[in-house]
Formats: structure tokens, sequence, C-alpha cells
């Protein structure tokens, strides 16, 4: 946890953002993995951390903006589940140290809210992503289930992201922390690869260098020598010499925030001519990204940067062809490129997208409907403050290959011929997690074996 103080002055920053009423925060329960007492490890609630900083099941809380009241609702520990968990802080203990005076038992929430509903006082509550959440914001409010969805309030979903959006330097250290962890993941995967293992013990490699050094897992890991697919989990693969190794893995610290990071290397150590040629095309489209990072771009136009240096690359190699920015204009590129170059990232690897990723990444622009490009996450103009990942990769997918080719598409852009040699090929990339700064940017964690020759001389 921050100090009390911190808790505490971003409740007072949300209460100026809005206009009355009750604001309504659900915390995480257990999850059951098959049965009640076998669970997944806990994770509380993104939203209810920022501002409450309690990392433990079975809380809510609430700010009540005209009745002045700061509450957090739950029950301390029975001797019974003591038995099993050991002692624990009691909840008013823990409830200090994110500022908070008044904490009630959870019973208690569902009469506050009554009193409140009889009032016809407006209850603000946020989008559910567990059931657990629907069922208990039906039960506190008495709205059908079906209805809580479309009820959630737009207002407070506003306010929390225009607040969550911009990092402090306290957080922006948290993540750095988080990234430097995922640096050694990375690293240590690079040195560990060799022929003949299963990528089953690549990711087990990855898991307990974050666990050794205190920390979680972001996100579930990729690890895969079929990086065409962008996000496997399949860990069933023998490694062989000649393929290239996709790593998509990120620790998560003690506080709850996230790094991301991408790695692609040659299981035997060496990058094949084919290999270098590809890789290199993506670590340029990398440095254009990169390079366009700056406070009042959109982010938008950062992806665009890294797909038209992506275009130029492949005309280089006789996979595309034609006029770059019409290519561009046309989408031709998402044929090795069909998602976006990056996503914000903080107390979620991808920040706040249970809010919505419109209300996260766009605000006020438009999602384009074409293909590729609609899968951008982030698209809006860039703040200091903001955290992010820049992630180009460029990927031969079969499957989209022959469905591009048997419609005849964009053939005035692509080399369906020259396309075909590299139906093998898999897929590739790099990420790495940067700050928007008043002046530009900031690449997040220690320095990250990227090159060609970096990657080749771990191996040495």
């Amino acid at each position: 946890m921050f100090t009390p103080g911190t808790y505490t002055k971003r409740r007072t920053l949300l209460k100026e953002k809005l206009n009355g009423g009750i604001l309504l925060f659900i915390g995480n329960e257990l999850s059951a993995m098959n049965y009640r007492d076998n669970i997944y490890p806990f994770r509380q609630d993104s939203t209810f951390l920022y501002y409450f900083g309690l990392n433990r099941p079975s809380l809510s809380a609430l700010i009540d903006i005209e009745g002045d009241a700061e509450i957090i609702f739950g029950d301390d520990a029975t001797l019974d589940s003591i038995i099993w968990t050991g002692k624990l802080p009691l909840l008013r203990e823990e409830a200090a140290g994110a500022g908070i005076k008044d904490t009630r038992p959870l019973s208690d929430l569902g009469k506050y809210l009554r009193k409140a509903i009889d009032k016809a006082r407006p209850i603000h509550f946020l989008p559910p992503y567990r059931e657990e959440h629907t069922r208990a914001v039906s039960r506190l409010t008495g709205l059908a289930c079906e209805k809580v969805p479309e009820a959630c309030s737009v207002e407070f979903i506003r306010a929390i992201v225009s607040q969550r959006e911009v990092k402090s330097e306290e957080e922006i250290a948290e993540i750095a922390q988080a990234v430097d962890v995922s640096v050694d993941m990375h690293s240590r995967a690079i040195l560990f690869a060799k022929a003949g293992m299963k990528e089953a013990q690549l990711a087990a490699e990855v898991h307990k260098t974050a666990l050794a050094a205190g920390c979680e897992l972001a996100f579930p890991i990729i690890a895969t020598v079929n990086g065409q697919i962008l996000h496997n989990y399949y860990y069933g693969n023998t490694l062989r010499k000649g393929d290239i190794f996709l790593l998509d893995a990120g620790a998560q610290a003690p506080s709850g925030y996230a790094g991301d990071l991408s790695s692609s290397f040659p299981v035997s150590g060496k990058f094949t001519e084919r290999q270098k040629e590809i890789y290199l095309v993506s670590q340029e489209a990398h440095r254009a990204a990169v390079q366009a990072l700056k406070p009042g771009t959109r982010f938008r136009e950062v992806h665009l940067a890294a797909c038209r240096a992506i275009i130029e690359g492949l005309k280089q190699l006789g996979i595309m062809k034609g006029d770059t920015e019409e290519a561009l204009a046309a989408g031709a590129h998402a044929l090795f490129f069909p998602c976006g170059v990056g996503h914000m990232m903080g107390l979620d690897v991808h920040d706040m997208e249970n809010l919505g990723e419109d209300f996260v990444g766009y605000g006020s622009e438009t999602r384009s409907s074409q293909f590729g490009l609609r899968s951008l996450r982030l698209a809006k103009e860039l703040k200091p403050g903001f955290v992010h990942t820049i992630e180009p990769g460029i990927y031969f997918i079969p499957d989209l290959i022959d469905s591009w080719q048997s419609q005849n598409l964009h053939t005035e852009f692509l080399n369906y011929d020259r396309i075909n040699t590299y139906r093998d090929f898999g897929g590739i990339r790099n990420e790495e997690n940067f700050v928007i700064t008043a002046d530009g940017h900031r690449k997040l964690g220690k320095d990250f074996p990227k090159g060609i020759e970096d990657i080749e001389g771990m191996r040495l």
C-alpha cells in the first residue's frame, strides 16, 4: 500500500469529478477452480485497490458525496477461518492504512443503500466483469441481474478513467519495478531455451523467475514456437533448431502494478537470414512508433507510424508492393499486423479495460471499422503520465493468407507468391513499456536485450 494520504487524495479528486450521489465499489471474492475450497489466487478489483488499497476478499466500499462519508464494509476473520489462514489484521486496522476511519459489517451495506434509494438518491456503480459483481449490485439495488450492465454509471466511468489514466511518480516507480522483473523473466528464457525441450519447460522457468522475485504473473504466459497465434497459451510443442520463439510475459508487483514485455529469439541462438530480415522490419516498426511518442500526439498516429515502417520493410523484401500511403489507407498491411501497436498499462496489464475499452482508449475518438485498425486498443491523444506498451509484430497466419488470397484482396499491394513462401515462418513481436513525459517519453525498467547482436551475444 501507499501512504494513507495517497488514497485520501485520490478519493477527494474523484468526488470533485462527480455531481453527487453514492459511489459504490464492489471488491472481488475468492473464486473456486472446481470446488469451493480449491481457489484461484486472489486478485482484488483494481479500482478498489486504487481508491482503498486493501487486497483482501469480500469487501465493498462507498463514497457518499453529499453525506461526506467514506466507508469500507467487510467482516473480520472468524476463528474457523483463522485456523486455515492464520491471524489477519482487523478490518479497521487495515482501513486506517488507506485513510478510512469508518468500517462496518458487510451486512450494513444493503441497509445504507436502501435508505439512499428510498430518497431517490443516485447510486453510481461500474460495469460488472464477474458474475459475483452483477449479483451483488442486483441484491443491493433491487435491479434485475440482466438490467445491471446497462444501468452502470457512465459519469462514474469517465471520472475514474480521467484520474487513473495519468500515473503518479509513485505509481510509475511500481510499474518500473514490475518491468525490471519482467526483463529478468525474458532474459532467463533466452538463456534457458534449447532444442529438444517443451514450451512448458520454458514457461515454467519464466514463471519461476517472477515468483523468486516476490511477484506474480500479470497475465498468463504466452510461450510458443507458433507466434502467428497472437494469444497462444498451449505449451505442448517441442522446440527445434531453426525455430523462432515468441515469449509474451510480465510480472505483477506486490502492489498490483504490471509489466508487459514480448521478445522473439532463435531457439538455436542464431537467427537465420530470413529471420533476420523479418526481425529487422519489426525492429524498425518499433523504432518508428517510439520516435512518435510525445504529449499531444494521438496514439493512433503512433500505430500508423509502425504500420508505415512495416509496409516499407516488407516492400524491400518483395512481400508488399505499391504506394505505401495507399496500402496503409487500404489496410493491406493488416495481413501481417492484424492488431494494435499498444495499450494502456497500470494496475491492469490492459489498464481499466473492464470499464470499457472505448472509454479508456478512445474517449471522443471514433474507432475504425477497418480490419486490423479496429483492434487498436488505444487511439486518443497522449498526455504526460500515460503508461503504455509499444509492441508491433509481423505474423504470417496461413488461414488469413488463404482467406485473403481466395478473395483476391489487395492484390495491388500484396505479392501472394512471395508471401506463400513464408507460410511456415510463424510470428514475432518485441514489446517495451513507456511513460509519456512533459517533453517526450521515457522507457520504463532496465535495458532489455532486443537487438539481433544483443540476443545472439547472450548465448555465446
